[in-house]
């Protein structure tokens, strides 16, 4: 019996747990296989919903936001290194050196859930920016992403240069705001179920196995 699995990934394309977080899920549906039947929502959340254009420095701007020390960055991006590269993912930290306001990059993410394209703008976003250290903020960036996960570049540049979707971005954005989120990867299934952090793939695997036991 296949049991349906509805998921609400909330993320930012600028944080790095989230990618992992994604890479592991990922992991643990495939070891699931055909016992469910996974439909998988990308859902937004800014990091920095105040950023500007121009963006941050990213050692400043941690240690302004956190008191991380430049030590403690060290020690975070060796760590986010090895657990990126348990689950398939390259992170090229040192490319990393500016953080960016993402809004637009999730404007264009709630187009190509309509286009049936999300994932693979999601992974095209994460990838440029922490493996190629690329602006998720830059249109002529983003249309270039979009087109590399099969969407039209010419309808991406024309949303990007409009206001479309905003609304219903930010409506997303609050709507899990109300309901307690304020940190991310944030993984929800089935509306009820959270599992928050960039967690192992066990874990995520013991979690889906027990909430499709419990259906």
């Amino acid at each position: 019996m296949t049991t349906p699995l509805t998921i609400d990934f909330v993320s930012d394309v600028s944080c790095p747990w989230c990618a992992i977080g994604l890479k592991a899920l990922d992991a643990a549906i495939a070891r699931i296989g055909d016992e469910a039947d996974v439909t998988l929502h990308f859902q937004p959340f800014e990091l920095n919903p105040n950023m500007g254009p121009e963006g941050q420095d990213i050692t400043e701007h941690l240690m302004q936001k956190y008191g991380a020390s430049a030590e403690q960055q060290a020690q975070t991006r060796a760590a986010i290194r090895a657990r990126g590269a348990e689950v398939g993912f390259d992170f090229a930290l040192d490319q990393r050196s500016r953080i960016y306001n993402t809004f637009d990059a999730h404007r264009l993410l709630h187009w190509a859930e309509l286009e049936g394209r999300q994932k693979e703008l999601k992974l095209a976003l994460l990838e440029a920016y922490f493996s190629r250290g690329l602006n998720p903020s830059a249109h002529d960036v983003l249309v270039r992403l979009a087109g590399e996960a099969g969407l039209d570049p010419a309808t991406a540049s024309e949303i990007l240069e409009s206001n479309q979707y905003a609304d219903e971005v930010r409506e997303r954005e609050q709507f899990f705001a109300r309901h307690g989120i304020n940190s991310v990867p944030a993984i929800i299934i089935n509306q009820r179920h959270l599992i928050s952090g960039g967690q192992p793939v066990e874990v995520f695997e013991r979690a889906l196995r027990q909430i499709m036991t419990e259906s």
